[in-house]
């Protein structure tokens, strides 16, 4: 099966990236604005540019994959709410580009969205649950669940909260890897202890993406982990593995910061319906965390 990955530079993408060339059934394509930051072992990279709807067609039409998984996406919540131009373009018409080459080359779609199209009024959420965003990235990802749902490809839509890992290049932080790295350097920092999320592993995310690339899976399917932490827990769970000062964490609420975006307070996901499914099998937050412990030494 000839798979197509977009944003293969990211967390998700690198992960997936790696997994794909490990799977020998899968002829993987790897795209990304920029070159690969990753070894590539097996398979092509091809420089793509998804905000350009010439070079979307012309790169499927060439390649012509089976299966598109679209990780690329415009991330950073602050930075949507305040150049919403960009977002709009990064996020949906690019989405929008691909979605419609899908549907007139007869590729499945394999899209990632987020649990920041809720507004965070209570979770753990199923598949069913309402969309209503509280900022513009979350607007924006609802926006190309939208497109995706409507272009006339068939598709999955794989919804995800709060991913963290290791990259290789570490360009891009997350909250592990914040935490880590102010403690190691003696910081005091505040965390808020009053939003819920169900944290992700950028492995265990890499893996529904295949496992629903792989059956060509249609519909809604959340991908997470199972475990409904606080960032607060977060900070303190990481500061117990590797074994740093949890003193230096001091819980707070997200009144205590001045954000451009607003963050929904409750989410995270039920995931019975990947493991049912797809066969999705998540680390616990505490696994994961191991996992990044060997990867960073």
């Amino acid at each position: 099966m000839k798979i197509l990955v977009t944003g293969a530079n990211g967390l998700l993408g690198q992960k997936l990236a790696s997994r794909l060339m490990d799977d020998p059934t899968v002829e993987p394509v790897f795209t990304a604005r920029k070159q690969l930051s990753i070894p590539l072992r097996r398979g092509v990279f091809e420089t793509l540019d998804i905000t350009s709807s010439e070079q979307v067609t012309a790169v499927l039409t060439k390649h012509r994959p089976e299966v598109i998984i679209h990780t690329a996406a415009m991330t950073q919540v602050d930075d949507c709410e305040k150049d919403r131009a960009a977002c709009w373009l990064n996020n949906v018409t690019a989405t929008e580009y691909l979605a419609q080459a899908c549907a007139s080359l007869g590729i499945h779609m394999v899209h990632v969205s987020t649990d920041f199209i809720f507004d965070g009024k209570e979770g753990p959420l199923d598949e069913q649950a309402i969309p209503a965003p509280v900022n513009y990235y979350g607007e924006s990802k609802l926006a190309a669940e939208k497109a995706v749902m409507s272009a006339g490809a068939s598709w999955a839509i794989l919804r995800t909260v709060l991913v963290y890992g290791v990259s290789a290049d570490m360009s891009r932080s997350n909250i592990v890897l914040w935490v880590k790295k102010s403690l190691e350097e003696g910081k005091t920092i505040k965390v808020v202890n009053d939003q819920w999320r169900t944290p992700t592993l950028a492995e265990d995310l890499a893996q529904g993406c295949h496992l629903a690339a792989a059956r060509k899976a249609t519909g809604v399917f959340n991908i997470s982990g199972e475990k409904m932490m606080t960032p607060y827990d977060i900070a303190i769970t990481t500061a117990r593995q590797f074994h740093l000062n949890e003193q230096l964490i001091q819980a707070t609420d997200s009144t205590q910061f001045k954000q451009p975006a607003a963050r929904p307070l409750k989410t995270g996901f039920i995931i019975t319906k990947a493991k049912q499914v797809l066969g999705y099998k998540p680390h616990s937050f505490e696994e994961g965390l191991a996992l990044m412990a060997t990867q960073l030494t």
